[in-house]
């Protein structure tokens, strides 16, 4: 039995190590088999990729050089003779034209240029150009297909920014030869034209032509350049082949964005913040670095180096022969040609950086220059230079005795169209070239009162002409007084028509809170394309004055008031009427687009009050001066307003006739205070500009035309007390009849309303239970008197304020906001 018993136990071990032995190779037996099964499905799906991707490349390859091949199809294959013509800039001569076909002058390119050798250029610049722009320059036949495939992938999906993908001598195609295609005909074409470019020339030349046409923004004189020569004579006073390391990573830097990246203004004078231009040098000096064009020693010594002191100082420039005239126009059609360009490409301007607008302005100016084109203008050629003789003549009448000229600016405006027939941009450009009508900012003074108070205050309904307006002495919310003009204030109301008539600014004021408080005033800035800040129009109480942070342009201010004179519709000013190219085929023609700002009915009352200013207000000077020296020319139906900025320093009038408006600026470039008879002399100067322009051309000025008020104008008749129906009102409890004479308001909405016991704008409690007090006192002495006399008489009206006319324009008294730098708000 217990034999038995062992020889069990080894059976049942042996059976167990069997088992386990036989399980053991079942387990590798089916591993094997499920790995050769997996093994072989993914071998497929692989094999099967493989194929799916090759023949989808097949087919995307076909697709893609068809496409290509459509965008290249009407591309001209260029000899070498045009290649060589296109590369090095030959230029065909544009014109720019009066609006009677006239020449004012050829197009001259702005950009100086020197062309130089290859062995004329420094190495480290040639180095620079090659690790910053185009690292595989030595390598690739013209084009680099792997940062192409880079870029149309992130111009598609539009991730990753922009990751560039054009070499050196793509990029220097696309300067000299492409323009305004679309993009990805432009990339094509940029790159069927690289590789013919490869063909003909070496690499050595390729970037020596680069280097040589390529602009690298601005010298020490304001002078736009072009050409490593130039670069280097004008921001370092070296040649080109003299350039130190980090004087050449700096040039080097530039041609991605010139304008952004120059040390000088447009003046030659160093930018405050050169920032931008020194971290461009750094980038360039570390691609250098990283391509092995320089070691490590090299580059930390070259980014240690002071280059700011090694820019050259400004310097004057040659005279310009071709003054104001030349230079707007040239701008304004540049400005049009860049617009064509990115909507072309599908953007707005809002859609551009500051490098990408500085591309567009490049390539517009190149256009422009180098075309052929004629630029017909809307300039009249007669009125133009009898305004110039004008102020020539009669300039003098401005000035002060304080050693210096009084500078000016005029534009001479139609308007139904905006179109500019002449202006006045300085007294004399080879002396000071600010283009005072177009481009500098100046406080507006009294003259914003019409357009941001008055006028969007009728158009809303909040005032009729008679309503009363508060003229009692307040303060600014910061307790700083404000006063009118001599720093004297009212005592009284007054009515809407006098307070425009006097250009007092107390009414003004209470007016504007009461507007803002109502209605919005920037809609109808935004209409007329003011530019005006939010803060500026809500929270700058002195606003309606003229107290701005920057101020407007006489073109802004004079399209403002052509939009009065004009029925309410304003018509942007615009001085291109059309290009042309040398075969006459239109490449521009000017579209209008008129947008209305105020009814009709609101333009005609503003027009009916503004009469009154220069036939008995603040501008009677201008007339009387217009009198003397055209009777014809007075006899026009004048509207207009003054303006005059806090402590003189700036001095406007601008009217209108229902075809055209004219403006005149007078002041110093640095703000210094005139004196107070030089508001009188700007108006002067306004009537001889008016008159030499009306000689040249009296058909413009339509003084047979009359301003009349529009068949939608409410006419309601007020008492002249409360500016409000004739009718009952409550006054300490007792209903009286509202006193005064009846007169008539104009209205553009809704109509006058009752009387009220706290009528008008701007009064308080104390106010408006004074002026009842007083009515109520003067009416029991004048009964009492009538009951007392021997004959009676009739009860005269409450006791009215004095309205004569201010003898000069008046003035704002005081800032009302220590916050803004140029916050004028003691403007008239």
């Amino acid at each position: 039995m217990g034999k038995f018993k062992i020889w069990l136990n080894k059976q049942i071990k042996h059976n167990k190590i069997k088992a386990k032995k036989e399980s053991d190779t079942s387990f590798k037996d089916n591993f094997i088999f499920n790995f050769n099964v997996i093994y072989r499905v993914i071998q497929s799906l692989l094999l099967l990729m493989i194929v799916v991707f090759l023949l989808l490349g097949a087919l995307g390859l076909g697709i893609g050089t068809g496409y290509f091949a459509s965008l290249v199809a009407d591309t001209n294959i260029l000899t070498k003779a045009e290649l060589d013509k296109d590369l090095n800039d030959y230029e065909q001569v544009s014109n720019l034209t009066y609006a009677n076909g006239q020449q004012i002058a050829s197009i001259k390119s702005d950009l100086l240029r020197t062309n130089v050798s290859s062995e004329e250029i420094s190495p480290y610049l040639k180095s620079a150009i090659i690790a910053t722009e185009d690292e595989y320059f030595e390598k690739h036949d013209g084009i680099v297909p792997k940062a192409l495939i880079r870029a149309v992938i992130s111009d598609m999906t539009g991730l990753g920014g922009s990751s560039g993908g054009s070499t050196l001598t793509q990029q220097l195609v696309k300067q000299q030869i492409l323009t305004d295609d679309p993009t990805f005909k432009r990339k094509a074409n940029e790159i069927l034209l690289a590789l013919r470019v490869e063909k003909f020339y070496s690499k050595d030349e390729i970037i020596t032509t680069y280097l040589n046409v390529s602009p690298f923004g601005r010298n020490n004189k304001g002078q736009n350049i072009a050409g490593v020569e130039q670069a280097a004579q004008g921001i370092f006073g070296v040649s080109a082949k003299d350039l130190t390391l980090p004087q050449a990573a700096f040039i080097a830097g530039l041609p991605q964005s010139p304008i952004s990246y120059s040390p000088y203004t447009n003046t030659g004078a160093l930018k405050e913040d050169l920032q931008a231009g020194l971290d461009r040098k750094d980038f360039v000096l570390f691609s250098m670095y990283r391509e092995k064009k320089i070691s490590k020693k090299e580059y930390d010594e070259a980014v240690a180096v002071d280059l700011v002191a090694q820019f050259k100082p400004q310097e004057s420039s040659e005279t310009d022969q071709n003054g104001f005239l030349y230079h707007y126009i040239l701008e304004e059609a540049t400005n049009v040609l860049a617009k064509q360009l990115y909507t072309a490409d599908g953007k707005k301007e809002s859609d551009l950086d500051e490098a990408a607008s500085d591309r567009y302005y490049e390539l517009a100016s190149r256009k422009l220059r180098r075309s052929g084109y004629t630029v017909q203008t809307t300039i009249s050629e007669s009125i133009y230079n009898e305004m110039q003789n004008a102020v020539a003549n009669y300039g003098s009448i401005i000035d002060d005795g304080r050693g210096s000229q009084v500078e000016t600016g005029s534009v001479l405006m139609e308007n139904s169209t905006g179109k500019i027939l002449g202006f006045i941009g300085g007294r004399d450009y080879a002396t000071n070239q600010n283009n005072h009508a177009f481009d500098t900012r100046r406080s507006p003074g009294s003259t914003m009162k019409p357009i941001l108070a008055y006028a969007p205050a009728i158009d809303t309904g909040l005032i009729g002409s008679e309503t009363k307006l508060s003229n009692y002495p307040t303060k600014y919310s910061n307790g700083t007084p404000l006063t009118n003009y001599g720093g004297v204030s009212g005592n009284d109301f007054e009515s809407v028509r006098e307070a425009l008539r006097k250009s007092d600014n107390i009414p003004v004021y209470y007016l504007y809170q009461k507007l803002l408080a109502t209605a919005d005033p920037k809609v109808y800035v935004q209409k007329m394309n003011l530019e005006l800040s939010d803060n500026e129009i809500y929270h700058t109480e002195s606003i309606p004055l003229g107290g701005t942070d920057y101020g407007l342009t006489v073109s802004e201010q004079t399209n403002a008031y052509a939009t009065l004179a004009n029925q309410g519709v304003y018509n942007e000013g615009y001085s291109i009427e059309k290009i042309t190219d040398n075969a006459g085929n239109v490449i521009y023609q000017h579209q209008s687009s008129p947008t209305e700002v105020f009814s009709k009915a609101t333009a005609s009352i503003m027009n009916d009050m503004m009469r009154e200013v220069v036939n008995s207000g603040t501008a009677t000077a201008a007339k009387t001066q217009l009198s003397y020296l055209s009777t014809s020319l007075s006899s026009g139906d004048w509207v207009g307003k003054t303006g005059t900025s806090q402590t003189n320093g700036d001095y406007w009038f601008t009217a209108s006739t229902p075809a055209v408006t004219l403006s005149s600026w007078i002041g110093y470039d640095d703000n210094t205070e005139m004196s107070a008879g030089n508001g009188k002399a700007n108006m002067r100067l306004w009537a001889y500009i008016a008159n030499a322009a009306y000689q040249s051309d009296p058909a413009v000025f339509g003084v047979d035309q009359r301003f009349t008020l529009d068949s939608s104008v409410i006419k309601s008749q007020v008492s002249d007390f409360t500016g409000e129906k004739n009718g009952n009102v409550t006054v300490d409890g007792t209903s009286i009849k509202v006193p005064g004479s009846t007169i008539t308001s104009l209205f553009a909405k809704s109509g006058a309303i009752a009387s009220q016991y706290k009528f008008g704008i701007g009064g308080t409690d104390a106010i408006y239970k004074s002026k009842w007090d007083s009515y109520l006192e003067a009416a029991k002495k004048t009964a009492s008197d009538e009951k007392n006399a021997t004959t009676p008489s009739t009860t005269p009206t409450a006791p009215q304020t004095d309205n004569k006319a201010a003898q000069d324009e008046p003035n704002d008294a005081n800032n009302a906001d220590n916050n803004n730098e140029n916050d004028d708000a003691n403007a008239d």
